[in-house]
């Protein structure tokens, strides 16, 4: 039997090495840690981690001296927090949405500062061993990550405020929905996901190319409407959110 030379012999090799091939696959390069027995992005990690403590700033220097006639950082504090109760309240119902506005609030706030922080700060100047710093959310881990989190909460709220009854969900109004029902709650997460990534990540790609092409004035409109699409972004990620917690807590009785 004669093989062609340029093509591998799979027959011969184990079914373990072609596996391991396949999932060896990536797209760009990263800058890999090592913790244990797993590698994380450690780019991903970095702006994270500094978003996180930017937002801790902005919150500890608009609360740290509060008054009763609130001022200037305070003010803007207050006028923050009222627009999430109201995205949590208009989403969730007035009875129940309290105990949700610090989830709902938190990923709003940590949404919009990875996009801002990826559209507003020239990470390419930074140089690393392998792979570039960008915003968290323009890394399909991190949108997942989210689109999970959100996931895990509105199964956890609907079992909370209904029990077992919240599974009467998937057969209404008709059992015959039943797998169109459960296939709806995975569709969710890849929804609120790839709609994030890919978002965020087309954002950052027009950006750069018109850098490059025209590096004077003409990106700045450009970067101006990406803050624009970042906040949209962060806004419908979690009203979505909040929306699908608020579905799952409504009661068997309130669909009928």
């Amino acid at each position: 039997m004669v093989h062609n030379l340029y093509q591998p012999n799979i027959d011969f090799l184990p079914k373990e090495s072609i596996f391991l091939n396949i999932s060896s696959v990536e797209v760009g390069k990263h800058l890999y840690w090592q913790i244990g027995n797993y590698q994380v992005h450690g780019q991903v990690f970095i702006v994270t981690w500094l978003v996180v403590f930017t937002l801790f700033a902005v919150a500890f220097v608009g609360t740290r001296d509060l008054k009763r006639i609130p001022e200037n950082a305070q003010n803007f504090m207050e006028y923050i927090l009222e627009f999430l109760q109201d995205i949590a309240k208009n989403q969730i119902g007035e009875h129940e949405y309290r105990a949700w506005v610090p989830y709902v609030s938190t990923i709003f706030l940590f949404i919009l500062g990875s996009n801002w922080a990826g559209a507003l700060i020239p990470w390419k100047l930074i140089q690393l061993p392998e792979g570039e710093l960008a915003a968290p959310t323009n890394d399909i881990n991190t949108t997942v990550a989210l689109a999970l989190l959100t996931s895990f909460a509105y199964f956890y709220a609907g079992l909370r405020k209904n029990g077992l009854g919240y599974f009467a969900r998937y057969i209404e109004p008709t059992p015959v929905l039943l797998p169109i029902n459960i296939l709806e709650d995975f569709t969710k997460p890849l929804s609120l996901s790839f709609r994030l990534f890919g978002n965020v990540l087309a954002d950052e790609l027009v950006v750069s190319v018109f850098t490059l092409l025209v590096p004077i004035l003409v990106p700045l409109p450009v970067m101006i409407l990406g803050l624009f699409a970042s906040s949209i972004q962060a806004l419908i990620f979690s009203t979505l959110s909040a929306a699908y917690i608020g579905e799952a807590m409504e009661g068997h009785g309130d669909h009928e």
